[in-house]
């Protein structure tokens, strides 16, 4: 049953949530500066690849220098033995060392730079992570789980992109060119360096300003696609419902919707990048040419040698190749950029409940009374769920809370394990408002069998130890069978080892439910909530647990909201919640006497048959 309190805090509107996933008005220099702290704490390896990095451009400088020598050495008559013993062996020789050195360089460089970015991408991943689950309920009721873990992904492997095309490919890009402008300009006329200054200024403008415009088509895409990989997660992780209304073609037709607007996308993304690489083409060979006519002039005139031809021409090669890439570049460390930028901006979602700075842990707690004094709260303003609840749970002591849905019930433990903090009022763990402890501590001490139980994908054992990380086998065990589910694990071929699925899908309700008692028991905390701990358990099964739980409840603070009534029975006191006031409160006889609002509950739970039930549910709000 899930209260209308849970539906105010879920419903609100989903643009919230995806101003996570939206990129900001940063600029990408902002994005450089954010990861760069990252990467400084390699920063020897970092000036290390640096070294590597310049070493290997000069290698590859050499290589077109080292050419026209030998052309120009190559002088020798027809059937002269120096030239056998000289040009084969100073050409291959010279030739292997520097392309040899080239190759060298360039993997040193990856192999020292490579702990730098993996360290780089782990420590952002990690900490994105933890601050997702430092963030409020309501940022996780609101997120779109598919879209979001589809921009950690691309966060990720943003990282390694960005520092591998920009540090591994334009920076020595722009290294090589410095060295060749140089180079012709003083061993040539000016006009080799102007003529391949200028190719590379058109090219460079062309290219940024070509992928600028196309960037919007390559962001509908990844939009298109988280939005596809959203609605494909949503539906498989609700397999059963889709199965159960027989909706598994509205689906399809759904996931198939975005993947046609993707297809579009990536269509458009695609036109545009051949319109591009058309264009560097042609600026690539009108410089080409022109520097070829130059040079190839400059033989015919004899101010320049065959060998200076061979480097020209050599130079050219070398510089275009890696500028063929250059719009694949950009546009990928524009992509990277914008998709490191999302996943920092997951990082810097505010979180909604904080610490207070110098906030200490929770102590007293061998007196773990809990008290509710004045409190008012509201999911949303316009729509105010609790008003001025008081009560208290006196140490060692179980208080019951009842009544209908969206009463409230569910939001006061919600409000314990402060998910949220309160507008008004104050909420108490043995005299420390928990606004003014740490969050850790107060959850710490409280242990919840909620309503709801949602599994890990994992065994029966890591879901029960889940409840206390490091109990040993024996300790699992034994929280199961006061659970009374250990039988049941036992008989299936696998044990303690069986996988309950997404979810804990393999399980039924009610298995599901013991597991979730048996881990809040290995937990063995202060204080317990039992949100309709029982509600999806059959009657003998119920009472069983019943008994177990009363024993696990002996000396502790216990919250107990519940459905049936004969599971509060024996509380030291039953609140009756309505419209987010408590209408009554007493024990059990004290309230049946009193002849009202659970007197009347109680008479109707009693009532045999269908028409019993049927007005039971009517007055509860079923």
């Amino acid at each position: 049953m899930r209260r209308s309190g849970e539906l105010a805090s879920s419903s609100i509107s989903v643009p919230g949530a995806q101003a996570a996933t939206v990129r900001s008005d940063k600029s990408d220099w902002a994005t450089l500066k954010r990861l760069l702290p990252y990467l400084w704490q390699y920063k020897w390896r970092v000036v290390g690849a640096l070294v590597f990095m310049v070493g290997a451009k000069l290698a590859n400088v050499g290589v077109p220098v080292l050419l026209k020598n030998l052309v120009d050495a190559m002088s020798f008559k027809p059937g002269d033995p120096a030239a056998v013993l000289v040009v084969p062996a100073g050409l291959l020789l010279a030739y292997g060392l520097l392309r040899l050195s080239t190759s060298l360089f360039t993997e040193l460089r990856e192999l020292v730079f490579s702990k730098a970015t993996q360290g780089a991408a782990r420590s952002i991943a990690l900490e994105t992570f933890q601050h997702l689950h430092a963030l409020s309920l309501r940022f996780h009721l609101e997120r779109q789980t598919g879209g979001m873990t589809r921009d950690i992904e691309r966060g990720v492997r943003g990282i390694e992109s960005l520092i591998s095309y920009s540090l591994f490919s334009i920076v020595p890009t722009l290294i090589e060119v410095a060295l060749v402008l140089t180079i012709l300009a003083v061993k040539f006329d000016a006009w080799f360096a102007w003529i391949t200054l200028t190719a590379l200024v058109l090219y460079i403008v062309f290219t940024v300003s070509v992928t600028e415009w196309r960037t919007k088509y390559r962001k509908q895409a990844n939009e298109f696609d988280s939005a596809a990989h959203t609605k494909a997660v949503d539906s498989l992780l609700n397999y059963e419902t889709v199965k159960y209304f027989n909706n598994e073609e509205f689906e399809a037709g759904r996931y198939d919707e975005s993947l046609q607007r993707l297809r579009k996308a990536r269509l458009k993304s695609q036109t545009t990048l051949s319109m591009l690489n058309t264009g560097q083409q042609l600026i690539i060979a009108i410089g080409l040419v022109a520097m070829l006519w130059r040079a190839t002039t400059g033989v015919v005139e004899g101010r320049m040698t065959l060998g200076d031809l061979v480097m020209v021409n050599a130079f050219m090669i070398q510089l275009y190749i890696p500028l063929n890439f250059l719009g694949v570049l950009y546009r990928e460390i524009k992509q990277s950029l914008t998709d490191l930028d999302k996943m920092f901006t997951l990082m810097e979602k505010e979180r909604e409940v904080a610490d207070k700075p110098g906030a200490q842990p929770l102590g007293g707690l061998e007196n773990a009374t809990v008290r509710f004094e004045h409190v008012n709260f509201a999911y949303e303003p316009s729509r105010p769920i609790l008003h001025d609840v008081s009560f208290a749970i006196p140490a060692g002591k179980t208080v019951a809370v009842v009544g209908p849905s969206g009463s409230g019930k569910s939001t006061l433990a919600r409000l314990l394990y402060r998910f949220y903090d309160v507008q008004d009022g104050r909420i108490t763990i043995a005299g420390r408002d928990i606004r003014e402890v740490t969050q850790s501590s107060v959850r710490q001490a409280i242990g919840i069998v909620p309503q709801d139980t949602v599994l890990f994908n994992d065994t029966v054992e890591y879901n029960i130890g889940y409840g206390r990380t490091g109990a040993t086998r024996e300790e699992i065990e034994e929280a199961a069978r006061a659970a009374r589910i250990h039988g049941f694990i036992a008989s299936t071929p696998r044990g303690y080892q069986t996988m309950v699925g997404e979810r804990g899908l393999k399980l039924s309700g009610g298995e599901k439910q013991r597991v979730a008692i048996a881990r809040t028991l290995l937990k063995n905390p202060p204080i317990l909530i039992f949100d309709e701990a029982t509600s999806a358990l059959d009657s003998a099964n119920e009472r069983a647990i019943q008994a177990e739980l009363k024993s696990a409840a002996q000396n502790k603070t216990t919250l107990l909201i519940a459905h049936r009534l004969s599971t509060v029975v024996d509380a030291h006191e039953i609140l009756v919640m309505d419209g987010g006031r408590i209408l009554e409160r007493g024990s059990h006889n004290e309230l049946l006497a009193r002849g009202g609002r659970y007197a009347e509950m109680w008479a109707l739970q009693q009532q045999s048959g269908e028409a019993g039930m049927q007005r039971f549910e009517e007055v509860i709000g079923m």
